[in-house]
C-alpha cells in the first residue's frame, strides 16, 4: 500500500525513522515538526528514496495551525490516505517536587496534540468513508510507574481514547490503530537516568511499526517481550504491584536526585 501519509513529531526519533522508512516502501510523506531545520535535514536525507518527503513545520499544541497544515497537505500533495499522530515529549515528575507545569505541558503536546490531529483528519476521512488514523501512545499507559505520573497520564489517556473511539470508527470506513512501544533508542530515550530493558534501535522499531501499518490490527507493540510483561503486569493486584514499583523509585530518580 502507498499513497501520502502525514506524520507529526517526524523531526527526531521514531517519527523520523518512520518517515524514512514509509518512504523507502513508496509513500508520499507529509511530515511535520516544530524545527524546520529538522524537516529540512529529513527531506535531504530521503532524496534517494522511491517516496518523497516533504516537510510542513507545525506546532501541533496550535490546533488553528494543524487544522492549516492538514489543509496545505492535501491542497499540495492530495488526499491523505493514512495519518501517524506521533508528535510527544516527556518530563518525568517527583512526587517530593510536583508541581502544575509539566501537566499541563505535556497534556498540550501529547493529548492535545493527537485530539488537533483528529479533528483535523477524521471529518476528511469520514466523508470519504476510508483513512487510516495511527496514534502513537506508549507502554508506560498501561499502568504507572515512578516519575511517569503526568507522562503516563497523557498515554492512558491515548489507549483509552482510541478504546473509545475504534467502535465508532468501524462503520464509517475509517481504521484505527494504537501504536504502544517500549523503550527505542531515540534522543528522548538518551535523557533517562536509569537502565531500559529491551531497548530497541531506532531503525528496527520504524520497520516493525511500517510493518504493523500495513496489516488489519488495532494494536501494535515491540519489543514484544517488553510489552507483553507490562502488559501481564495489568493482571496484579495493587499491593504485588506496588511492591515491585517501590523498588523501581530509586533507579527511575537517577544518581542526581
Amino acid at each position: 500500500m502507498s499513497g501520502t501519509v502525514w506524520i507529526t513529531g517526524a523531526g527526531k526519533g521514531l517519527g523520523r525513522a518512520l518517515a524514512l522508512e514509509l518512504a523507502r516502501r513508496g509513500w508520499s510523506v507529509a511530515a511535520s515538526a516544530r524545527t524546520a531545520t529538522d524537516l529540512d535535514a529529513l527531506c535531504h536525507a530521503a532524496a534517494s528514496l522511491p517516496g518523497r518527503i516533504e516537510g510542513f513545520p507545525l506546532d501541533v499544541t496550535d490546533g488553528d495551525a494543524v487544522a492549516r497544515t492538514v489543509e496545505t497537505i492535501e491542497s499540495q500533495c492530495g488526499p491523505l490516505a493514512m495519518v501517524v499522530l506521533n508528535a510527544g515529549t516527556h518530563i518525568p515528575v517527583s512526587a517530593a517536587e510536583l508541581t502544575a507545569a509539566p501537566f499541563r505541558t505535556l497534556i498540550e503536546t501529547n493529548l492535545m496534540g493527537v485530539v488537533h490531529g483528529l479533528a483535523a483528519v477524521l471529518p476528511r476521512f469520514i466523508d470519504r468513508r476510508t483513512g487510516h488514523v495511527a496514534v502513537v501512545a506508549s507502554v508506560a499507559g498501561y499502568r504507572g510507574l515512578p516519575t511517569g505520573a503526568a507522562y503516563g497520564a497523557t498515554k492512558a489517556a491515548l489507549i483509552n481514547m482510541c478504546e473509545s473511539l475504534k467502535p465508532e470508527l468501524d462503520p464509517l470506513g475509517v481504521r484505527l490503530t494504537l501504536v504502544n512501544p517500549g523503550f527505542v533508542k531515540t534522543p528522548l530515550t538518551d535523557k533517562n537516568p536509569f537502565p531500559m530493558p529491551f531497548l530497541m534501535d531506532v531503525d528496527a522499531a520504524a520497520v516493525r511499526l511500517a510493518d504493523g501499518l500495513a496489516r488489519n490490527c488495532f494494536e501494535i507493540t515491540f519489543p514484544r517481550r517488553f510489552t507483553w510483561l507490562l502488559k501481564a503486569l495489568r493482571l496484579l493486584p495493587y499491593p504485588l504491584y506496588f511492591a515491585l514499583t517501590r523498588r523501581l523509585v530509586p533507579s527511575m530518580r537517577g544518581p542526581e536526585q
